[in-house]
């Protein structure tokens, strides 16, 4: 077995910062490990049953590991096969501790769903869950660009409270933005669904390859089909408060292998 530390991934990651997602291999962040140089044809990688990304940057293959919320400190194992030949590679996760947020919403039934609200949440679920899973064969671009102007708002991982009740950490990124803004794919990828959401209010999903997803939520206006295909900086719709929201703004997801991740880990850093 070959461990990788903390501080020999993020090394490995100093002289691809351009294209590759920042190394984090903590909770809700992404472990970036080297495979090797790309002399050969791209490898690949499951953690478990979990088909993993593989992209080449730099002449080098490098595997990107989405890291749950929930995991524990400790190792996680990824099997990569090569040229026929299957190695295990050891990731250490470290410690992430999130702040609390609260939060109060007007509309109690965004809170606490009645029966029929929970049936359509169960239906919409059984969606969101399969786009998630996606794994198209495309290599994906990962030198994002953030898809709406404005500040920062709402970071992901917060432990948040509506109305005095304990819900789901926050699985995205606020973007402060008016309503009718423009939001925009931050990199290429194909339209896996739009909808009307009960918690997320019009959304775009965009599966951009290789099990890396993005979502735009909250939108008031959609201007992309399922199906479509998007190049970066195209228009995907506009900024609203459709959904689970207490005003005007972006809540932009980042999926990698079935995991939400913390979407600011891919922005291209100035």
């Amino acid at each position: 077995m070959i461990r990788l530390s903390g501080a020999l991934l993020l090394g490995i990651l100093c002289s691809n910062a351009l294209a590759l997602p920042r190394n984090a291999p903590v909770p809700g962040g992404v472990a970036v490990v080297d495979l090797g140089p790309a002399s050969q044809p791209a490898p690949t990688a499951r953690w478990g049953d979990q088909a993993l990304t593989v992209v080449g940057d730099h002449g080098r293959w490098f595997v990107l590991l989405g890291i749950p919320l929930d995991t524990l400190p400790g190792e996680l194992e990824i099997a990569v096969t090569s040229a026929g030949s299957t190695t295990t590679r050891s990731v250490a996760v470290g410690i992430k501790n999130y702040p609390e947020q609260r939060l109060t919403i007007k509309d109690q039934r965004k809170v606490e769903p009645n029966p029929d609200d929970l049936a359509r949440i169960a239906r919409e679920k059984e969606i969101t869950e399969a786009i998630k899973r996606r794994f198209s064969a495309a290599a994906p671009a990962t030198d994002f660009r953030l898809p709406a102007s404005g500040p920062l708002s709402s970071r992901f991982g917060l432990r948040r409270i509506f109305n005095g009740l304990p819900r789901n950490p926050h699985a995205g990124l606020d973007v402060a933005a008016g309503s009718g803004a423009p939001v925009k794919a931050p990199a290429a990828g194909v339209v896996a669904n739009t909808g009307d959401y009960f918690f997320n209010g019009n959304t775009v999903f965009i599966d951009h390859g290789q099990g890396l997803v993005t979502a735009y939520m909250h939108l008031s206006r959609l201007d992309v089909r399922a199906g479509q295909p998007v190049r970066q900086g195209e228009t995907l719709g506009a900024v609203g408060a459709t959904g689970r929201a207490t005003g005007p703004h972006l809540h932009w997801a980042v999926i990698l292998n079935n995991t939400p991740v913390d979407p600011e880990l891919f922005l291209v850093r100035p």
